[in-house]
């Protein structure tokens, strides 16, 4: 199936209104562009959900956050908490406002939104470390928050579906069956570029094979992991305790279109119950830009509906 039509002008007009930077741009410039596309394109918040800025107090550092809750909901409600993507490098809470927003909506979950720590300033395991710290702080405040205690659930895009994956494993290894419903938007799990998916969407529209070689570097620039570190690889190893149920999105016009469906194989394989959403005419960061893109508004609507049927689960 062929790129939404709708999607691909929106890439086109990205394209023309925003040209790409040069060689060698640093981080900073990398996140000035993404943040002003986003604004460009940003969807007015509606009155549906009600947004809170709140801070998480951490050792050593507090981390922002943004706690969405739809108001039609009576009762405490299940709590996601969610990672924003970027390459480890890029966005931020407002970036992804859209995007958080509408899962809550779709979902009737509250989802808190982490403003966790970006690469090459603070590369890894910091973003592993706070996304696996920021999940416990929300696991253990909850009832003070006014949150349902039963039930937890994380999410996260592209490299946030990376640290999601890292937190949740780390969490149910703490304590088992903490975390209950993964939600896993066209995930980063790899370091490798030459799968078929890399090669016959090595430049985009979305996301090129050189940008993820790029933020795989930036992430990487300060301690080097061995290859059997579960926070920067999440496939290197076998869990040890059953992973928790999953959502994985796949985007078929996409690099990482393999390393969605390698994450299913691989929960699967360690016992996880695993849903695939297999979106054939989307590209990368497509739940971001739903406002551009009906096809994409429907993408998001689904997934944000069975997220919230995955949290519940067994309630």
């Amino acid at each position: 199936m062929t790129i939404d039509s709708a999607l691909l002008r929106y890439h086109r007009a990205i394209a023309e209104a925003f040209p790409l930077l040069k060689p060698g741009a640093d981080a900073q410039a990398v996140r000035d562009r993404f943040s002003q596309i986003a604004k460009a394109y940003a969807q007015p918040r509606g009155d549906a959900v009600s947004a809170e800025d709140i801070a998480i107090p951490l050792a050593g550092r507090t981390l922002a956050a943004r706690v969405y809750k739809p108001k039609a909901v009576r009762g405490p409600l299940p709590l996601m908490v969610y990672f924003h993507g970027g390459g480890w490098v890029v966005g931020d809470l407002d970036t992804h406002d859209g995007l958080v927003e509408r899962l809550a909506l779709d979902s009737q979950c509250a989802v808190a939104s982490v403003d966790y720590r970006l690469a090459p300033e603070h590369p890894f395991p910091a973003p592993c470390d706070d996304a696996l710290d920021a999940l416990i702080w929300f696991a253990e405040h909850r009832s003070r928050l006014g949150f349902a205690t039963d039930r937890l659930a994380v999410g996260g895009d592209s490299a946030g579906a990376h640290l999601a994956v890292v937190a949740a494993r780390e969490a149910n290894q703490r304590v088992a069956g903490l975390v209950g419903c993964q939600l896993l938007l066209y995930p980063v799990m790899r370091r490798q570029f030459e799968s078929p998916s890399c090669l016959a969407n090595a430049n985009g529209p979305g996301l090129t094979n050189d940008e993820m070689k790029w933020y795989w570097a930036q992430f990487l620039s300060g301690e080097t992991p061995h290859d059997h570190d579960v926070r920067a690889f999440p496939l290197a190893e076998p869990f040890e305790r059953t992973p928790a149920p999953a959502i994985v999105v796949a985007a078929a016009h996409d690099p990482l279109y393999d390393d969605a469906f390698e994450l299913e194989r691989f929960l699967a394989a360690n016992g996880g119950r695993v849903e695939m959403i297999d979106a054939r005419d989307m590209t990368h960061g497509f739940a971001r830009v739903y406002s551009q893109s009906d096809a994409a508004l429907g993408w998001l609507r689904r997934i944000g509906e069975r997220t919230g049927e995955c949290v519940r689960a067994g309630r």
